[in-house]
This record gives structure tokens, C-alpha cells and sequence, in this order.
């Protein structure tokens, strides 16, 4: 008996399908070059030259991020164009907190059979993700594992640099009592928390938001808010940043917080949002529960100078952004200090 020679395509990976899509995201990706690229998309790694004239003391700042079980929520909608969006604001948000431009960006989509169509939405996503953050999108991989991953599934990991002036690192060392914090608004849950949202839709598949499927509603991609604060660097001394993640305001605000202070937080400043009380109410979510899980409603908060909150508000609400003030830096007990007050 003679057996048929057994080809990488007959393992389940098909090259010219990869090739194939290759020639379809390079008008996306093109359409995130800055002029510090140095090549196009089929090297063995991207290459970006930091301009000389730009930087005096340039520290780089990376990070890397996914999206979660969000995933599976635009997997079973069958919704792809938006979740690369969430994948670069994950990661240029946490590296604007330090005060960096993001540079450039990289993605890995890995799946078990490649669905051209599919891949070519989510790069498409990738790419506007670039655009709204200013980076440039200078490669990726694309990993086709039938053994790994069931037909129809695919996994997302994003990896940005960015750079700022080593005497603009925004590092919270400067941060004291009496400073202002400002809030920026969500566009919604952005990437955090969605084990426990798919559990909230079991609940209620069908429900609708304010006349709005809710599970549509809970696609809307992250919010990028790093062109507003890279323009209010310029303007007024930022003493910290914090990116609302997974652990809410709760958890993340102490990671910027330095000595024996505290975040006193205005609950009554702002409302959470349509798609926070829904959650609350059908998942019978409790009010610290909800805070150590989602962003309610905050996706970013900035510490400025008290004196500087009006002029930084103004100059963000201009923006575009919804900010206001949420609430104030206060000195703290030593057993309490970096903590979160909520009044």
C-alpha cells in the first residue's frame, strides 16, 4: 500500500491562503505609516528609526495586552471589525499612563482554520486602532493551528512601544493632597470584564439597552485617549494617569499613588451609564462588586494640580472627551494610605 504524500495543507494550514491575505491588509496597514517606518509588511521584523532631532533623552515604554472573552461575544455575533480596535487601545492607554507616544504596534492573531474574510475585518479594526492612537501598524503574525483552536475560533495578542523624554515621565511621584482628579468616560465596559457580562447575557440573550440589542451594545470598541492627553501634556503638568482596567477605580488608581495619600472619589459626579445599571440589575451585581470589576462609566482618570483641574477639563471637553472632576487627592492614615475613598 502506498501512502499519498501528505502535504501542510492536509495538516489543516494553508500557505496560499496566508499569502493571500498578506496582499489584502496592505492597503490597511499603509494607511498607518508615519515616516519613521523604515519597511513594509514580509520582513523577519518591523523597523522604525527614532528621529535624532525628536528626543533629547527618549525612554521606551512597552506594552502588551488581549481583549479578553470578548472575543467570543464578536465571535458569536459574528461582528469582527471593531475588536481590533479594543486590541490597541488596550495597550497604547497603558503606556500613555506613563506619558508615552505610542510608536508602533504589532498584533498575533492566531486561529485554527484562517477565514480570509474574518482575519481581513479584524486587522481592519487593528489598523483603525493605529490610527485613532497615531501608531503605526509595522507587522504581525498569523498562526493557522487546526489542533489548537475549533473552526470559527480566534485568539488576539497586541504589543505597542512607545517613547517619551525621560523628565516628562508621568511616574505619580509628584502626585500630593489636594490635587485634582478628572475623569475621562467610557464608551462602555471596553475589555474588562467580560466573563462576567457573558454571564449576565445568559440571563437575558434577547434583552435590549435603550432600544438596543445589549449584546450589540456591549461590542462598542474601547475608547483611545491618547491624542487628547498627549495634547494636554503640552499645556499643563500631568501628575499621574491611571488606565481603568480590570480591577475598576478601586484597584487602579493605588498603582499610581505614592506615600501616605489617598483617592477620595465623588460617586454623586458622574452617572455610570445605561449598560452598567443593566448589568447591576439582571446579574444582581452589588455596588463593590461592580466597582472592582468595570470602569462604570470612567476609562481613564488624570491627576493634575488643583489650580490647573478648570483649564485641563476645559481643554479635554474640547477634545472631544467627557471629563469632569470626580474627585481630589487627600492625605491618608498609614494603614490606609493609597486606598480609595468613595463619598
Amino acid at each position: 500500500m502506498t501512502n499519498k504524500p501528505l502535504t501542510y495543507k492536509d495538516a489543516g494550514v494553508d500557505i496560499d491562503a496566508g499569502n493571500e491575505l498578506i496582499e489584502r491588509i496592505k492597503p490597511l496597514v499603509q494607511r498607518t505609516q508615519r515616516p519613521e517606518v523604515l519597511a513594509g509588511l514580509g520582513g523577519f521584523g518591523g523597523m522604525f528609526a527614532i528621529p535624532p532631532d525628536r528626543y533629547r533623552e527618549p525612554v521606551l515604554i512597552s506594552g502588551t495586552d488581549g481583549v479578553g472573552t470578548k472575543l467570543m461575544l464578536a465571535q458569536y455575533l459574528s461582528r469582527h471589525d471593531t475588536i481590533g480596535i479594543d486590541l490597541v487601545a488596550m495597550c497604547v492607554n497603558d503606556v500613555l499612563v506613563q506619558g508615552a507616544e505610542p510608536l508602533f504596534f504589532l498584533d498575533y492573531f492566531a486561529c485554527g482554520k484562517l477565514d480570509k474574510d474574518v482575519a481581513t475585518a479584524v486587522i481592519g479594526g487593528i489598523a483603525e486602532g493605529c490610527i485613532q492612537a497615531g501608531a503605526a501598524l509595522i507587522g504581525g503574525e498569523t498562526a493557522e493551528m487546526p489542533d489548537m483552536y475549533s473552526d470559527g475560533d480566534y485568539d488576539l495578542a497586541g504589543f505597542t512601544v512607545g517613547a517619551v523624554e525621560r523628565d516628562q515621565l508621568i511616574d505619580g511621584s509628584r502626585i500630593s493632597s489636594g490635587d485634582a482628579i478628572i475623569g475621562l468616560a467610557s464608551s462602555g465596559p471596553h475589555s474588562n470584564g467580560y466573563s462576567l457580562i457573558r454571564k449576565v447575557l445568559e440571563r437575558a440573550p434577547n434583552a435590549e439597552i435603550e432600544g438596543c440589542p445589549a449584546s450589540e451594545l456591549l461590542l462598542t470598541p474601547t475608547k483611545i485617549y491618547v491624542k487628547p492627553i498627549l495634547s494636554l501634556m503640552q499645556s499643563t503638568t500631568i501628575k499621574g494617569l491611571a488606565h481603568i482596567t480590570g480591577g475598576g477605580i478601586t484597584e487602579n488608581i493605588p498603582r499610581v499613588l505614592q506615600g501616605a495619600i489617598d483617592a477620595e472619589i465623588d460617586t454623586s459626579s458622574w452617572l455610570r451609564g445605561p449598560v452598567f445599571d443593566w448589568l447591576a440589575k439582571i446579574g444582581g451585581i452589588t455596588i463593590a462588586e461592580m466597582r472592582r470589576t468595570f470602569n462604570c462609566g470612567v476609562g481613564m482618570l488624570v491627576i493634575v494640580d488643583a489650580n490647573n483641574a478648570d483649564t485641563a477639563i476645559r481643554q479635554l471637553n474640547e477634545s472631544g472627551e467627557s471629563a469632569w472632576q470626580i474627585g481630589r487627592i487627600v492625605d491618608a492614615d498609614p494603614a490606609t494610605s493609597r486606598a480609595v475613598r468613595y463619598i
